[in-house]
């Protein structure tokens, strides 16, 4: 049986989703800012966590942003076999409900429609859409509101087949390293291996969208974001710039079968308000 599902739903899911993505801080991050705060020792650093969840509980309480970077608004859509969309295009649908949460909202216009002469208007879309056809009715759709200062940050490498699990984890310090205090750390990081160039950055952001507390199933992964988070907190970076243990909340890396001559590592460096809302129709 085919599902119909009128895009006007799907924009006004997008329009509540996100306004709670830019003013209530994930389960996942604040359990980490809050576990960072009872285990630094740096009186300095303790103290800015303890400002950071303070923000958190104020903008949640009085329904204002939590960064005042509200970001370029990112949307992936999982949309099943079995679901006919009606009423418009989706495209429209995602930019629609876009507009709209940040209206609402009232959020800060921040996209500039031509990234070389910088001329704009003030708006909050297009958003960067991107979809996948699964199995099943239903439609799961995530916003992800990325603020710039840490997407700056962001790099991909694409190093030799033959570099491996070392040169890996050089490439991601030295990213975190080199985003220094820039990005509002702690941060948590987004690792995407294998693909394409594209893919790579595509799976980097796509972690992000799994809880921080939960390591990826598979051994070899697993033990890798270990290694990852032990070497970014041992920069010593800490929160805000300042020192102490707590430069990073938590590292997710996902893979992806890649060719046999490369191996694309992207590195999405996201600050300590990483923010998310996902839902289904």
């Amino acid at each position: 049986m085919i599902r119909k599902i009128n895009v006007n739903d799907i924009s006004n899911a997008i329009a509540k989703m996100c306004i709670e993505a830019n003013i209530v801080i994930r389960n996942d991050i604040k359990r980490a800012l809050k576990k960072a705060f009872h285990s630094e020792k740096n009186k300095r650093a303790k103290n800015i966590l303890k400002i950071l969840l303070e923000n958190a509980d104020i903008a949640e309480k009085d329904k204002l942003a939590i960064c005042q970077d509200t970001g370029l608004c990112v949307v992936h859509i999982e949309v099943g076999q079995d679901v006919h969309l009606i009423g418009g295009t989706l495209k429209d649908a995602v930019n629609k409900g876009v507009e709209k949460g940040y209206t609402k909202g009232y959020f800060r216009s921040s996209v500039v429609n031509d990234p070389v002469s910088r001329k704009t208007k003030a708006k909050t879309y297009p958003a960067m859409l991107t979809t996948e056809i699964v199995a099943g009715s239903k439609v799961k759709i995530t916003v992800f509101p990325k603020g710039f200062g840490s997407e700056n940050k962001s790099r991909i490498y694409m190093l030799n087949p033959t570099d491996g699990e070392d040169k890996i984890i050089e490439a991601v310090v030295k990213t975190v390293k080199e985003a220094g205090p820039n990005a509002c750390p702690p941060f948590v990081v987004g690792v995407g291996i294998g693909g394409t160039f594209d893919k790579a950055a595509l799976i980097a952001k796509k972690a992000m969208f799994r809880d921080i507390i939960k390591p990826n199933k598979d051994k070899g992964i697993r033990s890798l974001e270990a290694r990852l988070l032990k070497e970014i907190n041992d920069l010593n970076i800490g929160p805000m710039g300042l020192g102490g243990k707590n430069t990073c909340l938590g590292v997710n890396v996902e893979t992806y079968p890649t060719h046999i001559a490369g191996l694309p590592v992207a590195v999405n460096i996201n600050c300590h308000a990483t923010r998310s809302c996902t839902r289904l129709i």
